[in-house]
């Protein structure tokens, strides 16, 4: 997929992977349309992408709210006139094992991290089908493919994104629109420190598991962008980011059981 002159909405893009991966694409002359609820940073992303010499526009979105979400394609199509690639980035984490984690809470991410990306995908359809060569990238997690403990409400909805779309890859077999899932292992973002967590956890319980989480994200953002484009490029249909994502892969292919004994002893190394 050549990404030249093309117009691509990405979520989460104020910072992170979503930042990391709207940059990359501006340097390979891509257009963008960077959403997310933090405008600032959905507008300090912007601001740089243009210095690289392409059109970018900021919008305050939040993907869990559905009448803003199914407003949001007119407001694109006004600004950039089509719609090439859609990128479901925007995310939230929640610490805390399940019957920890409060029902409310569960159904705040899970509104965020899977519906978000439902909801996104049905509103851009329409205009993604107008386009001669389209793609959707849904970022999922390495917990999309492994479920360690603790990772109940996050896991489910990384697990939730990548079966919707596998599904809507074969859905959408034979139109002009491809489908790519991405599961990240440990970059380095924000997400674990502006995890929530649950009312009432015991505080040297949370510290340890941030401690342990911050240990796993080591990937510098930009280096995931460059391998997230390039997977667009060669129109994956998956995408592992980084060798964490790779082995985890391998592992709960060969042991879709009993990997996580393995893993758990490699953790505490």
């Amino acid at each position: 997929m050549n990404l030249s002159n093309r117009v691509a909405v990405i979520t989460g893009a104020g910072s992170g992977i979503g930042r990391a991966t709207a940059l990359t694409m501006a340097r390979r002359g891509c257009h963008l349309a960077l959403a997310d609820i933090d405008e600032a940073g959905a507008l300090d992303t912007a601001r740089t992408a243009q210095t690289l010499g392409v059109r970018a526009t900021a919008h305050r979105l939040d993907v869990a709210d559905r009448a803003a979400v199914a407003a949001f394609p007119e407001i694109v199509r006004k600004a950039h006139q089509r719609v090439d690639l859609l990128m479901n980035n925007a995310g939230v984490a929640l610490g805390g094992t399940f019957e920890q984690v409060s029902e409310g809470d569960f159904d705040w991410l899970m509104e965020i991290n899977f519906h978000g990306v439902v909801r996104m995908t049905r509103a851009f359809l329409p205009l993604l089908h107008g386009s001669d060569d389209a793609r959707i990238v849904n970022v999922s997690s390495i917990y999309g493919i492994i479920t360690p403990p603790g990772q109940a409400a996050y896991s489910a909805s990384k697990f939730a994104v990548r079966g919707f779309s596998n599904v809507l890859r074969h859905e959408l077999e034979g139109s002009t629109v491809g489908v790519s899932v991405v599961h990240p292992g440990g970059v380095a973002t924000s997400i674990a420190k502006n995890a929530r967590v649950p009312a009432g956890a015991p505080g040297d319980e949370i510290a340890r598991g941030r401690k342990t989480m911050e240990k796993l994200l080591r990937m510098p953002p930009e280096q995931a962008g460059e391998i997230i484009v390039r997977g667009i490029e060669k129109r994956q249909a998956r995408i592992l980011v980084g060798s964490d994502a790779k082995a985890a892969a391998v592992l709960e292919r060969l042991a879709p059981v009993g990997y996580w004994n393995l893993l758990k002893k490699a953790i505490k190394r």
